[in-house]
């Protein structure tokens, strides 16, 4: 089995929230690829419930793309503790920690009139969501402030 980068990431070092580029990749023909770990909360001391995750999730993917070029995708971790971010190019990590901040900011002021795909037709899983947790989590996450450093707190203004 491949090894996975992630996989080896010691969790039990790092300070959330915070932002860290995991890698950059080249493509044959020179193109790069960044993927980024956007950690919204402590590894194995919290957990975003599902239903929270998956509002923040719907509406992250819109809000992230309005401040940073190159998005491709935005996807939970499994273990519900924050996101990929793949992007085109490369970005320095405070300036997707902004990126992550002001998407955040947004969230947590919203009405549900401002979350996308929430119907049977656009969403895989339509009944879990919850607006009120998102907000609550991203309140919290704001208070605690987003670090550009995994390991040091470097809180992005």
């Amino acid at each position: 089995m491949a090894k996975v980068e992630s996989f080896t990431l010691d969790h039990t070092a790092v300070k959330a929230p915070y932002v860290r580029l995991i890698t950059v990749e080249t493509g044959p023909q020179g193109d790069k690829i960044s993927n980024y770990d956007l950690r919204l909360v402590q590894p194995n001391e919290n957990a975003i419930p599902t239903g929270g995750l998956h509002t923040i999730e719907h509406m992250l993917a819109g809000y992230i793309r309005d401040q940073l070029p190159g998005v491709i995708d935005c996807s939970p971790f499994g273990c519900r503790t924050g996101f990929h971010l793949i992007v085109w190019g490369e970005h320095d990590t405070q300036t997707v920690a902004k990126a992550l901040k002001w998407s955040l900011e947004q969230i947590a002021k919203a009405s549900w009139e401002d979350v996308p795909a929430t119907d049977i037709k656009s969403c895989g899983n339509y009944r879990d969501h919850s607006l009120f947790s998102a907000q609550e989590w991203c309140k919290k996450i704001l208070a605690e402030g987003i670090s550009s450093d995994p390991f040091e707190r470097r809180v992005v203004e």
